[in-house]
């Protein structure tokens, strides 16, 4: 079988230190330990997340951040069609299937359909990891020329019976 190829957004890794949210970051905690660190599936980012972390205002948490895409050897999703990947984040704000001021997540949808990474893993239920949302995006990149649609989900959906 396969194995899955899978796009951390930001948000997954933000929440390894939520200590805000212990539920959420004790369970990506796990996902890391069980799925990452042992290479079980493909992890990839791209520049768009190492630039959200960039953003970060508390420093700690920054460099914390930081230390996690060193410390676990995620792979970075190669960016060699930029204005493709662009251009499709731009045509899901301009079908209002993500808020305009939400280009990031754009971008990382994007990056998914073209690259067809198997699966956008976000805690963002809002603006990604809802079927509804997966569905409008389909029907987007359908519009768009694109058959492929990431599955978005959340990281207790991807555990399994190891």
């Amino acid at each position: 079988m396969k194995k899955l190829n899978i796009y951390l957004d930001t948000s997954v890794i933000n929440f390894l230190f939520a200590d805000d949210a212990p539920e959420k970051r004790d369970i990506t905690i796990e996902y890391f330990d069980k799925f990452v660190k042992t290479g079980y599936y493909s992890h990839y980012i791209s520049e768009i997340v190492v630039s959200e972390i960039l953003r970060t205002k508390e420093i700690e948490i920054r460099e914390k951040l930081i230390n996690v895409l060193t410390e676990y050897h995620l792979e970075y999703v190669s960016m060699d069609s930029l204005e493709e990947i662009e251009e499709l984040a731009a045509y899901y704000i301009k079908s209002k299937v993500i808020p305009e001021n939400k280009i990031d997540d754009a971008l990382h949808v994007s990056i998914c359909t073209i690259k067809k990474i198997d699966i956008l893993l976000s805690w963002n239920y809002r603006h990604l990891a809802n079927i509804n949302k997966e569905r409008k995006i389909t029907v987007a990149n359908i519009e768009a020329g694109y058959s492929f649609t990431p599955r978005l989900t959340n990281p207790m959906e991807v555990f399994n019976d190891l």
